[in-house]
């Protein structure tokens, strides 16, 4: 009994007390918690995405990294795409609706099934992505907790699950702060190169780049 007592106190220190139904109303988050909420996938994403797709081309040869660009911008026109369809479902469902219901509604239940689960494996793929690179830039930076990375990389997996299930209201407001100091960091850095560039006048050094250096690997349309 008195384990139980013990396991009850601490989910409640945990996670809090469960909310009622009347108090869901209160979960309603403002423009600046919920940008760091709703864009912290394509924020991840940023910073790493651009390093893996270089990591990629640079396997095949120094030649392939002009793909960057034309990568960059395909993924520019899916997310213009991805805006597009939020706003439909939006205005469509006021009320909520993800892709199951969306899907299930205007193609069948099967395509439903489809877009449902495809979201589940996305939601792990995506966490997994996200907290091993990031786990993998702490590292670099500080190699003395390079053999802790799997540690390092279950801790911060709990944070996240921790902060979810104590509220969207508390966890938005733990996360707005790395959010938005990633965006005024990644906005510094931008405006910092262009001022080197055009006001100093920095020239970035040259170097030979020899184009043999690939493994053989031919870089194909997928």
């Amino acid at each position: 009994m008195g384990k139980s007592v013990k396991m009850f106190k601490l989910k409640r220190l945990l996670i809090g007390p469960p909310l009622s139904t009347e108090k869901l109303e209160d979960e309603r988050l403002g423009n600046l918690k919920a940008l760091a909420i709703f864009s912290s996938d394509a924020l991840s994403s940023v910073a790493y995405a651009t390093e893996e797709i270089l990591l990629v081309l640079i396997a095949v040869g120094a030649v392939a990294l002009s793909y960057s660009l034309p990568i960059s911008l395909a993924i520019i026109l899916l997310l213009g795409i991805l805006i597009l369809s939020y706003r439909q479902t939006i205005f469509s469902y006021p009320s909520g609706g993800g892709a199951y219901i969306v899907a299930s509604d205007n193609l069948g239940k099967f395509p439903g099934l489809v877009a449902g689960s495809s979201l589940l494996i996305d939601y792990i793929l995506t966490v997994a992505v996200s907290i091993t690179a990031g786990v993998a830039a702490i590292t670099s930076a500080f190699p003395v907790l390079l053999p802790y990375k799997v540690v390092l990389s279950l801790f911060f997996i709990f944070f996240l699950a921790l902060m979810n299930l104590r509220g969207i209201t508390e966890s938005a407001t733990v996360f707005a702060y790395p959010t938005y100091f990633f965006v005024i960091s990644i906005l510094s850095l931008i405006i910092f190169g262009l001022f080197k560039y055009f006001i100093l006048g920095y020239t970035p050094p040259t170097h030979v780049i020899h184009e043999n250096i690939a493994t053989g690997k031919t870089l194909t349309l997928f």
